[in-house]
């Protein structure tokens, strides 16, 4: 026995085979500790973070949707309301006396006006305006180049009262809406002077942008604002194609005084190309209609509700969220907040997205994106499509949003309404979950690294000392030991490894005695030469062969004879009987294939080709008919033996991997079964091939038929020499 231990167990030095080469090419079982500590460590952080991660990002992007689901409710009932607002008080108004008084008076006063003059001086004037003031503001405006001649007013009343009052105020509104009468005794200043008051604290005090009064033929017979559409005709050049146009003939053509129209926002002249939308209804009383009040709707209004003024943080927008409105025409009709609170990152924005440079320009000249900005986006789509729901969609920034829309429920307007906030502020307290656990997993990976160094030490060294014990078994000292340094595992494993060094040599001689009697009962099992290649490796042992005679015997009457004796007393008795056979065998070459409970398969010809293989195993099959008699006679039984005989062509080899079985099979395997087990009565039945063989030496009577593959086969009984 060697003592291994001390050298080897520092772990300095790595073993190397005889060679001098490493025997290890892979990972040592320090690496292996790392890596294992590290992977286990790692990939439950990733996991509980990826479980909490996505738990986080769900549980934000519901309450992100149900947030705006929430503010787009609200505000779709609030502007609802608002433009509901807007109507009720239109009919409010014209069913009122003040309007209906004015609006007759307005008209007669507008009638007398149709036949007057300018003076050349006061032509010159009007002219001028238009050249000099309201088309330079227009074109600067709008971008967009203007005739003076379009907008140059033509008829009587329209140029009086435009040169009277719209030059007179210089284009300044303030000055325009503040003009109650002119002085210069007309009826229409009179009336002017009597009702303007009125119209001008509706103009301010509910925001309006303007208030019109209409007759029936379509003329603007007073206008609060007194601008460049006062006195015109919304029938006629240039104004017949704009939405008061089409607002107009809904009110005058409706035929009632209970209802009022509203029309969606459109670029308007007189206001310098501002978007205008109106609310009219028809002026009446008592069945009869005098004309139309048009209210300019209040941009400033819509944007203070769409806005909630301001407060998108106390909604619960934070610092991107919003609400618009959207028109068929896939443009806004609100203010964006953006524009509002950052016009250059608007710009920045907005550009990249798609929107055209000279459209931004003129968004932050005006501070106002209705009908400016274009919003053609997946949930605009959808809500036009009058569906209502919430997605994860760019929104018009080119920024992927939360997003929550819906078609608005306004009679005469196609809008939607959209609630966003950018999903990256929606999901920033998960995204600094994840910063912080990507951190985390950079710390693990370092403390881990360093504990695993340390614990890859500790337990590599006594491994050490055990691999140069087995390295000493490997090369023959099979008494090797190794001291004992630790009580844990490894030292139990080292004792372990102790004891059964010492055992080794012990086991290797009980090896070599087993082994020579497995080689014995091996030859016992199958021929020496299926044994041979057998123990060489082979996993697939078969053979072909021709001419072997085969013999299947059947002992008949065995099983009533077994059941009158014990177990063990009819296994004696049944071995006497194989023996017999295996001595008959034996002497006459016949190999034995193999013994089932009552049945014998044997071959001739097989192992030691022979011309006579057919004559040898029927002398067999008699012969064991003659074991029988001896065995019936010493014992009193009464059993009797059915044998079949054929002679062809076989195939022979091991069958199974667990448990391995000699076998034999084939044409004249399967015949040899028929014949004996189809034939009536003890003896020896044989094959025509057989019969053809012996006829000339055996005595054979025809036993009856046998059905086979290639068609029905006679059956031929020996005749014994006791028989004839």
């Amino acid at each position: 026995m060697t003592e291994r231990g001390t050298g080897a167990g520092t772990g300095e030095a790595e073993p190397a085979a005889p060679d001098g080469r490493s025997r290890r090419h892979g990972l040592g079982i320090q690496s292996k500790l790392l890596i294992m500590l590290l992977s286990v460590s790692i990939a439950s952080t990733v996991v509980v973070g990826l479980v909490g991660y996505g738990t986080g990002t769900e549980s934000l992007r519901d309450a992100a949707t149900d947030r705006l689901t929430e503010v787009r409710q609200s505000r779709s009932v609030e502007v609802a309301r608002f433009f509901e607002q807007l109507s009720d008080a239109s009919v409010l108004y014209t069913r009122g006396q003040t309007t209906v008084q004015a609006a007759r008076e307005f008209s007669a006063g507008f009638a007398e006006l149709q036949s007057s003059t300018l003076t050349p001086a006061q032509d010159q004037a009007l002219t001028a305006h238009y050249e000099n003031i309201f088309v330079p503001e227009l074109e600067a405006a709008t971008g967009e180049q203007a005739e003076p001649d379009v907008f140059i007013p033509t008829g009587g009343a329209q140029r009086y009262l435009q040169s009277t009052y719209t030059v007179a105020a210089g284009g300044d509104e303030a000055v325009a809406i503040a003009m109650d009468d002119a002085g210069d005794g007309s009826a229409w200043s009179a009336a002017s002077a009597k009702y303007n008051d009125f119209f001008r604290e509706l103009v301010e005090r509910s925001g309006y942008e303007d208030a019109l009064i209409l007759d029936t033929e379509g003329n603007v017979v007073f206008a609060a604002v007194k601008d460049v559409d006062l006195g015109t005709n919304v029938r006629s050049r240039p104004y017949e194609n704009s939405n008061l146009a089409s607002a107009y003939e809904r009110a005058i053509g409706s035929n009632t005084i209970n209802e009022a129209y509203v029309s969606d926002f459109e670029r308007y002249q007189p206001s310098l190309g501002a978007p205008a939308a109106w609310v009219t209804s028809t002026i009446g009383d008592e069945g009869e209609v005098f004309g139309v009040l048009a209210l300019q709707v209040p941009i400033a209004r819509v944007n203070e509700v769409m806005t909630g003024e301001g407060g998108w943080s106390e909604d619960g927008l934070g610092e991107t969220g919003e609400v618009y409105l959207a028109g068929s025409d896939r443009t806004m009709r609100s203010v964006s907040r953006l524009l509002l609170e950052d016009p250059e990152e608007y710009r920045r924005r907005v550009v990249a997205a798609g929107t055209p440079p000279d459209v931004v320009d003129r968004e932050i000249q005006v501070r106002g994106s209705i009908l400016l900005q274009p919003v053609d986006t997946e949930a605009v789509d959808r809500a036009l499509q009058g569906e209502t729901g919430t997605a994860v969609v760019d929104d018009y920034t080119g920024v992927e949003s939360f997003v929550a829309y819906a078609p608005i429920e306004i009679e005469g307007l196609q809008w939607v309404i959209v609630a966003k906030i950018d999903s990256n502020e929606a999901l920033a307290p998960v995204n600094v979950f994840a910063r912080n656990l990507m951190l985390s997993i950079a710390a693990i990976i370092l403390v881990v690294s360093l504990l695993s160094l340390v614990l890859a030490q500790v337990f590599t060294r006594p491994l050490r000392r055990l691999v140069t014990g087995v390295q000493g078994v490997a090369t023959g000292d099979l008494g090797a030991q190794v001291v004992v340094r630790t009580h844990d595992e490894i030292g139990d494993l080292t004792v372990a490894f102790n004891d059964m060094s010492r055992s080794l040599q012990v086991k290797n001689d009980l090896l070599e005695q087993q082994q020579e009697e497995n080689q014995k009962l091996l030859l016992s099992l199958m021929p020496a030469s299926m044994a041979s290649r057998y123990r060489e490796g082979e996993e697939i042992i078969a053979d072909d062969h021709t001419g072997v005679a085969v013999v299947y015997a059947e002992i008949t009457g065995f099983p009533a004879m077994s059941a009158t004796f014990d177990a063990a007393r009819s296994l004696a008795m049944l071995n006497d009987i194989v023996c017999g056979f295996d001595a008959a065998a034996d002497r006459l070459g016949v190999d034995r294939v193999r013994t089932l409970h009552r049945g014998y398969l044997a071959s001739c010809g097989l192992i030691v080709p022979r011309v006579d293989s057919a004559r040898r195993a029927v002398d067999l099959a008699a012969e064991m008919i003659g074991v029988l008699d001896l065995f019936n006679v010493q014992h009193g039984t009464g059993l009797s033996l059915r044998a079949g005989v054929d002679v062809g062509a076989v195939s022979s080899g091991l069958v199974g991997r667990s448990s391995l079985v000699y076998d034999l099979w084939g044409d004249a395997v399967n015949l040899a079964y028929q014949v004996g087990a189809e034939a009536t009565g003890a003896g020896v039945f044989v094959s025509p091939r057989v019969y053809d063989d012996l006829r000339d030496t055996r005595t054979f009577v025809e036993a009856g038929t046998v059905a086979t593959a290639s068609g029905s086969e006679t059956v031929w009984a020996l005749v014994l020499d006791a028989d004839r």
